[in-house]
């Protein structure tokens, strides 16, 4: 229980964070995941026999870190989901990426197909699928040739932040797949969602700054 970093919790959703190199839920690695973490904390904390129902309705990668919202019933997980569907579900991440970039705030527009060895790529209309996305450059480090970015999904493929930073030529700091091969943490964390509470029907805002560690610590918007 001691692990879980939790947020917020009441009898329909939990809000946590998810630690990077954590997975979202189980895969292949047989690792500790976070929906085995989250429904092992609700069992003890509320000495619940049997099966404990935790809805996943939303995911991160595994070596992104940040805010997650868990269901605590079928009834709330099928209402976030909806929420998603319908973007009334807002998720802000905070990135580092590599360079400097000329435009300091825009819009991503492209199209992503996901491939057969989990990665993503650019593709064209009609072979992927649409990926969006707006940001806003915070603040930039000259002497390192980084940036720390504030970035709005309007839409939520599998690797679009990565891919589409990449695609641009300033894949994320880190990132070991599209960027650099440089054993560095990815410097990707999900800072803020937004939603409203799948049964008291109130605007829920949940934000949360990346640790005090590098590269992170070279910024001062994130301390």
């Amino acid at each position: 229980m001691s692990k879980l970093n939790v947020l917020y919790e009441d009898n329909h959703i939990i809000v946590v964070i998810k630690p990077p190199n954590v997975p979202s839920q189980s895969d292949i690695s047989g690792d500790k995941d976070m929906l085995t973490m989250v429904k092992e904390y609700v069992k003890v904390k509320y000495n619940k026999p049997g099966n404990v129902y935790i809805g996943l309705v939303h995911r991160l990668d595994r070596p992104v870190s940040g805010i997650m919202v868990f269901a605590r019933s079928s009834k709330a997980a099928a209402r976030l989901t909806e929420q998603i569907k319908t973007h009334v579900f807002k998720k802000t991440y905070l990135a580092i990426v590599n360079g400097l970039l000329d435009v300091k705030e825009g819009t991503l527009v492209n199209y992503i197909v996901k491939q057969n060895d989990n990665s993503s790529k650019i593709t064209v209309k009609g072979k992927g699928k649409l990926a969006k996305l707006s940001y806003t450059v915070l603040e930039e480090n000259k002497s390192k040739k980084i940036s720390l970015v504030k970035i709005n999904l309007e839409t939520g493929r599998h690797h679009q932040i990565r891919v589409q930073f990449a695609n641009i030529g300033h894949p994320l700091y880190g990132d070991q797949r599209y960027g650099k091969q440089d054993k560095n943490q990815i410097a990707l964390y999900a800072t803020k969602l937004e939603f409203v509470h799948p049964v008291k029907k109130e605007p829920m805002i949940f934000e949360h700054n990346p640790p005090n560690i590098f590269p992170w610590e070279v910024f001062k918007s994130v301390k």
